[in-house]
């Protein structure tokens, strides 16, 4: 079980969001780009890079079923060390 110092907790823009994203669902889906200007996003949490390049990450687990400008990604390291302390559950997305 992740510790509730875990850094990723007390840095970055996860920081006062923690009860918003407290027992939502998450749909584990392929990275799209939002649009042309807005090509990558990063883990929540741990800021890794979603992009679409062989060096960073291609998937993961995002709070919306498709990428769009509100949505939260989740890198799979961050979504196992936490995904029993915010209670996710696993939705299919719309690639499924």
């Amino acid at each position: 079980m992740i510790e509730k110092d875990d850094w990723r907790l007390l840095s970055g823009p996860v920081i006062g969001r923690e009860e918003e994203l407290k027992n939502i669902p998450l749909y584990y889906i392929p990275f799209q780009p939002f649009s042309e200007k807005w090509d990558h996003e990063h883990c929540t949490f741990c800021w890794a890079k979603f992009y679409l390049h062989e060096e960073c990450l291609q998937e993961g687990y995002c709070t919306e079923p498709q990428n769009s400008r509100n949505a939260d990604w989740i890198c799979p390291e961050c979504y196992e060390d936490f995904k029993e302390m915010f209670g996710w559950t696993l939705k299919k997305g719309i690639s499924e």
